[in-house]
């Protein structure tokens, strides 16, 4: 028998600018969406001559063997969750074919496979039977399935009022208590708060010891250096980098803070006024730069190359939800700036925000002329406690700290 899970021979996926069947991850969508008015910006016009065709994927070539994690690692857009979707048998190549050898688990998208008028209970079977498993099978590791996802007094409630971190814990669970032979879990760790990331993790870590296989796309990179043996990076629909984890991921860090992602999407980056690098949170600093786990005070920097002189200097700083909802945007004007490498730092009281991914979209321009428009890799992860309501609708965007008393008054009591 092979000991290869995985196998994907000159893999190409191309989908038709405009229709509905190309699928992207949330953060792609929000990538693609809010770059195109900004490139119609900078050309004065939208172009006529934009092709009908993009290659998601192209000649896509590698193999994973059985019982191996592998990370799956790339800038938004790159074309991840596409090669997941393929793997879980979603979407067919354009052209190459990938082999898959045993039963897949995937989690492409929170609830991914749920449906929502049935209960928790009904799509634990559901996914079940879908999976091929028979009823005593799933009997078997139901109550495990619950305890893990935490949702034993919902189990009996249509999971259409569950919350999203309600569905997301109960999606995971059954992927990956499911005896999946093989595992393909996209981002969707970044729903959760930090003790759940950290659970998942560790329930991941599990289900490689026991021989199974593991693809995860992720975009925090201290989670791919703890869970994943091999790491493939993907850029632009390809295989940039393919090898040990420390390898890879160190490459494709230096390539993320040096600027040079900004020269892949910017080709004349070589003669930019100025550019955008990189950005990190400064305080409180943590092992993961992107990840904040208080509502503040935080202090966040973006550092800025100028390769010329900056007369009328104006700097936007807009910051979006996964939803792609505007939840904060500020514009400094006015700024007079000689060649150089600049630290813009932002000091917050206060980012009570619900735990989540969330986008930052850095611009810079020099009076009328656009000089840089920058979708900041990697994604802000709020990884707070929950301070809202448990259901999404009502729990809205923002995540206040409070204190609830409660305490009886005389019935002689005015109200003034």
């Amino acid at each position: 028998m092979s000991d290869v899970a995985i196998r994907v021979e000159n893999l190409s996926k191309r989908y038709r600018i405009g229709e509905r069947e190309r699928y992207y991850a949330l953060r792609d969508v929000l990538t693609r969406a809010f770059r195109v008015p900004f490139r119609r910006c900078s050309s004065g016009s939208a172009s006529t001559d934009a092709p009908k065709w993009i290659w998601a994927l192209k000649d896509v070539s590698f193999e994973v063997k059985r019982g191996e994690v592998v990370g799956i690692i790339g800038r938004n857009g790159a074309g991840k969750t596409t090669l997941l979707k393929i793997l879980a048998r979603i979407t067919e190549p354009t052209e190459g074919y990938a082999e898959v050898r045993g039963r897949v688990g995937s989690l492409l998208e929170v609830g991914t496979g749920f449906h929502p008028e049935l209960t928790g209970r009904e799509n634990i079977y559901l996914s079940g039977a879908i999976l091929g498993m028979k009823k005593a099978e799933i009997d078997r590791k139901f109550d495990e399935i619950v305890a893990f996802a935490g949702v034993e007094k919902f189990i009996d409630t249509p999971v259409k009022h569950y919350s999203t971190g309600m569905h997301m814990r109960l999606a995971f669970s059954v992927a990956a208590h499911l005896d999946p032979e093989i595992l393909l879990v996209d981002e969707v760790l970044a729903v959760g708060d930090l003790e759940f990331q950290k659970k998942c993790l560790g329930k991941m870590g599990d289900v490689a010891k026991g021989g199974r296989t593991v693809l995860f796309v992720s975009h925090q990179m201290n989670q791919i250096r703890r869970l994943c043996e091999r790491v493939l990076w993907v850029d632009a629909g390809h295989i940039r980098q393919a090898g040990p984890t420390h390898e890879v991921v160190s490459a494709y860090e230096t390539a993320m803070t040096s600027g040079a992602w900004a020269q892949s999407v910017h080709p004349e980056a070589a003669q930019f006024k100025a550019r955008f690098l990189r950005w990190e949170i400064v305080e409180p600093r943590t092992d993961q730069p992107n990840v904040v786990a208080t509502a503040g005070p935080i202090s966040i920097r973006f550092i800025l190359r100028v390769n010329q002189p900056i007369h009328t200097g104006v700097h936007g700083l807009h910051l979006f939800s996964s939803e792609g909802q505007t939840v904060w945007g500020v514009a400094i004007m006015r700024l007079t700036l000689e060649s150089g490498l600049y630290e813009f730092l932002y000091n917050l009281d206060t980012l009570p925000l619900r735990p989540g991914a969330y986008f930052w979209l850095a611009t810079f321009y020099d009076g009328a002329e656009t000089l840089d428009y920058c979708w900041c890799p990697p994604e802000l992860i709020v990884a707070t406690p929950l301070w809202t309501h448990p259901q999404d609708r009502w729990g809205g965007l923002l995540n206040i700290p409070y204190r609830f008393d409660i305490r009886i008054i005389n019935d002689d009591y005015k109200i003034h």
